[in-house]
C-alpha cells in the first residue's frame, strides 16, 4: 500500500492518457484515485480537484491548454501536489524550476520512445537522401511529365551524420546509421566524454566541426536555455550546401526564419521537420513552402508500441513514487529533500533516499 489503510494518493490527468493501458494498470488499485478530467468542465470544478490532488499526469504540449499547464501559478493553488510527469521524454513545458522550489518533483518518460524518434529520424535521411518527398509532390503535379533522371538521389551508405546529442535518441541513430549503413557518425554533446561517444558509435566533434563535415545533421537534444535558438544564420552557413537538417527534438532548437532563409538562399540542401514553434504550424507556415523539406507534425515518437510504452511506464513510475520508491525517470532530483519531507507529512511514511541525487 502507498499509504495508510483508508487513504489514496490522488492522482489526475486530463482528457486521456495517450494509450489506454496506463488505466487499465492505475484504475483497478485500491491505493490511488486516479481522476480524469476535461476541459469542457466548469474551471472551478477542475481546480477543486486538482487542489487536491498528489500527483498530475500532463498532457503533451500540443494538446495541453491554459491554465493546466504546470507553472507557478498551478503550483499556488494546488498546496498537496507532489509530483507533475510528462507525457514523453520532452519537460519543458512545465516549470521545473518552480517545481524544485515547492518540493515537487518532475519526471518524465525518457527511453520510452527512442526506437521510434530514431527511427523517424533515419526515415527522413532516406526520403530527403532518395528525394522521395520531392518526387512524391513532383508526380502528384506533373504526372508523366516529370523527367525522372532530374530527381536523382544519392546512397547513404559511407556518408556522414552529425548528431547533436547522444543520448537514448541520438545514440540509437548512430547505432543504426553505423550498423545499417556504415555511415561516419559525428558526435557533438558537451555532457559525454570522447570514450563513451566511441561506445556510442561515434566520434566526438566541435559542433562547428560537425557542421563543417555532415552530410546529415540531426538533433536530439532536449530545448533548454541552452539549447534554445542554438541553430541560426550561422549555423546554417557553416554546413555543406549538399547538406540536409534535421530535427525530431524540440521546436525552437532551430531558428524558423533562419532556416527558411537557409532554404531560400541553397545554404542547404533540404531539411526534415517533425517540430516546430507552434504545432502544430499554420498551413501557410514558410517552411511548408519549400519542395525539399520533409515536414510532419511531431509525430516521430507517435508508434503504437512508443505510445503504449509511454503509458505503461508513465503508470508504473506513479506506482513506484506513491509507494515511497525513487521513480526511475527523476528530472530535478535536487527537489527530493524538500519531496520527501512533503511526502512524509502527507502520507505518514518517508520514502526511499533517491540512489542517484
Amino acid at each position: 500500500m502507498a499509504v495508510r489503510a483508508g487513504q489514496k494518493a490522488g492522482l489526475v490527468f486530463f482528457e486521456s492518457w495517450v494509450d489506454p493501458i496506463a488505466e487499465d494498470i492505475l484504475g483497478g488499485r485500491d491505493d490511488v484515485d486516479l481522476r480524469k478530467l476535461s476541459y469542457s468542465t466548469v474551471e472551478a470544478d477542475n481546480w477543486d480537484v486538482m487542489s487536491r490532488a498528489h500527483g498530475y499526469q500532463v498532457q503533451a504540449r500540443t494538446e495541453l491548454r491554459e491554465p493546466w499547464f504546470p507553472d507557478a501559478a498551478l503550483i499556488a493553488r494546488c498546496p498537496n501536489l507532489l509530483a507533475a510527469s510528462s507525457t514523453g521524454a520532452g519537460y519543458d513545458y512545465i516549470d521545473v524550476e518552480a517545481c524544485t522550489a515547492a518540493g515537487i518533483l518532475v519526471c518524465n518518460q525518457g527511453g520510452t520512445n527512442t526506437e521510434a524518434v530514431a527511427e523517424h529520424a533515419l526515415g527522413l535521411i532516406l526520403s530527403l537522401s532518395k528525394r522521395i518527398g520531392i518526387a512524391d509532390k513532383l508526380l502528384r503535379r506533373h504526372g508523366a511529365q516529370i523527367d525522372r533522371y532530374a530527381l536523382q538521389g544519392n546512397d547513404i551508405r559511407g556518408k556522414t551524420v552529425g548528431i547533436v546529442g547522444l543520448g537514448a535518441i541520438g545514440g540509437r541513430l548512430a547505432e543504426l546509421c553505423h550498423g545499417l549503413f556504415g555511415m561516419t557518425v559525428l558526435a557533438y554533446d558537451p555532457y559525454l566524454d570522447g570514450a563513451e561517444i566511441v561506445r556510442r558509435h561515434g566520434t566526438s566533434a566541435s559542433l562547428v566541426e560537425l557542421l563543417q563535415r555532415s552530410d546529415f545533421v540531426s538533433v536530439h537534444c532536449p530545448r533548454s536555455k541552452e539549447t534554445l535558438g542554438m541553430f541560426g544564420e550561422a549555423q546554417f552557413a557553416a554546413m555543406k550546401p549538399s547538406a540536409y537538417f534535421i530535427n525530431t527534438a524540440r521546436g525552437g532548437i532551430h531558428d524558423e526564419p533562419a532556416l527558411e532563409t537557409a532554404l531560400r538562399e541553397r545554404r542547404i540542401a533540404g531539411a526534415g521537420i517533425d517540430v516546430f514553434l507552434k504545432e502544430p504550424p499554420p498551413p501557410d507556415h514558410p517552411l511548408l513552402s519549400f519542395d525539399n523539406v520533409i515536414a510532419t507534425p511531431h509525430t516521430a515518437g507517435i508508434t503504437q508500441e512508443a505510445l503504449e510504452q509511454m503509458s505503461s511506464s508513465a503508470a508504473d513510475q506513479w506506482i513506484e513514487l506513491f509507494n515511497g520508491r525513487a521513480p526511475p525517470r527523476v528530472v530535478n532530483p535536487q527537489a527530493w529533500p524538500a519531496f520527501s519531507r512533503r511526502f512524509a507529512s502527507m502520507f505518514g511514511f518517508e520514502p526511499e533516499p533517491l540512489p542517484y541525487a
